[in-house]
């Protein structure tokens, strides 16, 4: 774990979290480091020594920045699968907050594949992040951002970015959320490769939507419009059509279609269980870049 710190024109203007994620690089939230320059950014590690850094890229879309440290060789954190994560198993919080370097909350997994949207605010037009994250009872206040989800072997399955509060200055009601590993590491390793990450699509615009499945009324993503010759197009989806689960991962509103296909990689087929006129059909698709 690493503190990052944020200035501009030598005043000191944010702080969070970070964590080593190789020997060089250092993954932390978009939002942490928002505009900044190379010369704006600082790490400090966990022996109090302070370290430049030049940023190997930032993605808002998924609120997620990359560091790079090439003076030092780092301490990485083991990694697991966000895919074993369960509801209910104990977690902690490790992270920067309010500037308390180290810190360390518990709690549990309180849910899983939760859809979170915000807006990512930058020099120019704002961003939407919709993330189907995990959502946790630990602790969570300002400067965590970017810190670590950890489960009870200290291995990260998330890297923690958002908070529900009652209002401005609220602080933690126990409501924290975190970018799932698995998602983590596939746009880590794009951004230190190539400076920008690409992000999965389907092809079609959706609101939420309510679907007859027999004789119950259950939560979709329903098809609002599908664009030309794309992956939605291409596997027969059509306008009208109430899209219940990607790849059996129910899809229960438009935000949490939307977050399952981001956290998908480019070029991966995919099944959709479609309801269209009270008959259900499975759909193939193979995702393709944004």
């Amino acid at each position: 774990m690493v503190s990052v710190d944020v200035s501009s024109g030598g005043r000191p203007v944010g702080e969070g979290s970070g964590v080593v994620i190789d020997d060089h690089h250092i993954v932390t939230n978009a939002h942490v480091v928002g505009d900044a320059t190379d010369s704006d950014v600082s790490v400090t590690l966990s022996d109090n020594t302070v370290k430049p850094v030049t940023i190997a890229g930032r993605d808002p879309i998924t609120d997620l920045a990359v560091l790079t440290v090439k003076d030092a060789k780092l301490t990485p954190i083991r990694i697991a699968t966000s895919a074993t994560v369960r509801t209910g198993q104990p977690v902690m919080a490790v992270g920067n907050p309010l500037g308390l370097e180290g810190t360390v909350t518990t709690g549990i997994v309180s849910a899983l594949n939760r859809p979170v949207a915000a807006s990512e605010q930058g020099a120019g037009p704002s961003v939407a992040t919709v993330t189907n994250a995990i959502q946790t009872s630990a602790p969570i206040n300002p400067g965590n951002s970017g810190g670590a989800l950890v489960n009870g072997c200290g291995e990260l399955i998330g890297i923690n970015s958002s908070i529900a509060t009652l209002g401005p200055g609220s602080g933690s009601i126990g409501i924290g959320f975190a970018i799932p590993s698995d998602q983590v590491s596939m746009v880590a390793q794009q951004l230190i490769r190539d400076g920008r990450a690409r992000h999965s699509q389907l092809g079609i615009s959706v609101a939420d939507g309510i679907a007859a499945r027999g004789t119950q009324q259950v939560r979709s993503a329903v098809v609002v419009s599908v664009v030309a010759d794309s992956p939605a197009q291409r596997a027969g989806v059509k306008a009208g059509d109430h899209i219940l689960s990607i790849d059996g991962a129910a899809t229960t509103s438009a935000l949490s279609l939307v977050g399952h296909v981001r956290g998908l990689p480019v070029g991966k087929q995919v099944n959709l269980l479609v309801v269209r006129d009270g008959k259900e059909l499975t759909l193939s698709a193979t995702l393709a870049s944004d």
